[in-house]
């Protein structure tokens, strides 16, 4: 020290420091209030800020009443040093932390935006986090002295077998990246792989694909996979979709009769039914003459795909008592069998799927 301390310096640096802690408090409740006024607001990019400065502005405010306790008191210049690189690395933390928390926030913010689901593409968050945190690393080992040149240099060299022993990491979070930034797969589509996996896209991180299944479970498909494998995507480049089934009446049918109960039976489900679209006009096309009836397709119109079985399920029931109240058949398979007795044949006529019986001579 250069002069002893004295009461006057003790008092002088307690004061310093209780204002320090008195202002982060002070500032902590008018950040409060201004988080309540934030999350009124339609857009959540000042949630995060707000949020990130509730953890930077009292760390701050604590620290320059420190910095300011040192500078009273008689501290020797190395004393001084230290404290002041403390204070300094104390700081930076706080901040690489908090940029850490806003710029991830702003990321998982932008890709909700841009997939417009409920559903995030973590890889994408976690990429900026780990830049973020590395860029404080490298500032704090520059501020306590440490020169971070050989440090790069070695990380250069050491990169290469870091990626000879991770290529498979490697080749799926590039295979991740490639396939977001491509829009090829985004979370909150429905997809239909070629083995056969078919879901809601929940999640794409460096590594993995989650994929939630119509039943509720969870399908985890490594993204270099995903990249190469053959896909359906059935929400892009729209939502929504057409669906179609296959219907048969009798040959005695008046088929411009089918043609008008079937387009109103349609418009009927498309109207009331939940998930269908309303302003889809009929489709109905006759193609067939099959062995006992004509067979055509009915089009449906929905607004996504899990939406489909709901409506088929309330499109059969209501066109099949529809055909009731109209008196129109729907044929069931009748296959003609000749049955040999004697020297006679005796053709019968029976539905599909009847076990038939033969008697020879």
């Amino acid at each position: 020290m250069n002069r002893a301390l004295t009461l006057d310096d003790a008092v002088v640096a307690g004061i310093a420091v209780a204002a320090g802690l008195v202002a982060a408090f002070l500032s902590r409740s008018l950040l409060r209030w201004l988080a309540k006024h934030a999350k009124r607001t339609r857009w959540s990019g000042d949630d995060i800020i707000v949020d990130a400065l509730r953890s930077i502005v009292p760390w701050a405010l604590i620290a320059a009443g420190v910095a300011a306790a040192a500078i009273v008191l008689p501290l020797t210049k190395s004393v001084q040093h230290h404290t002041d690189q403390v204070l300094e690395v104390w700081l930076i933390l706080v901040a690489t932390l908090s940029a850490a928390r806003v710029i991830t926030g702003l990321v998982h913010t932008f890709t909700q935006s841009r997939s417009g689901v409920a559903g995030s593409a973590t890889i994408f968050v976690n990429i900026t986090r780990v830049l973020v945190l590395a860029i404080g690393f490298l500032v704090v080992l520059q501020t306590l002295g440490i020169s971070i040149a050989p440090l790069l240099t070695a990380l250069g060299v050491g990169g290469l077998a870091v990626a000879l022993a991770l290529q498979d990491t490697l080749a799926n979070l590039f295979a991740g990246v490639h396939i977001l930034a491509s829009k090829t797969v985004q979370p909150g589509d429905y997809i239909q792989l070629s083995s056969g996996e078919e879901g809601y896209v929940v999640d794409i991180n460096w590594r993995q694909t989650t994929v939630r299944q119509l039943s509720n479970n969870l399908v985890v498909i490594p993204n270099g996979q995903l990249a190469k494998a053959n896909m359906t995507n059935y929400t892009r480049p729209e939502q929504r979709l057409t669906v179609p089934v296959q219907v048969g009446v009798s040959y005695d049918a008046d088929l411009e009769q089918v043609e008008r109960v079937t387009a109103e039976v349609v418009v009927e489900v498309m109207h009331k039914v939940p998930g269908a679209l309303p302003d889809h006009e009929p489709a109905i096309r006759f193609h067939t003459f099959g062995d006992s009836r004509i067979g055509f397709t009915v089009i449906l119109g929905i607004g996504e795909f899990s939406d489909q079985y709901r409506i088929k399920h309330e499109f059969i029931k209501r066109l099949h008592r529809r055909y009731q109240e109209e008196n129109i058949h729907i044929p069931s398979p009748v296959r003609t069998v000749a049955i040999q007795q004697g020297s006679f044949t005796i053709p019968q006529q029976r539905t599909a799927g009847e076990p038939t019986r033969e008697t020879a001579e």
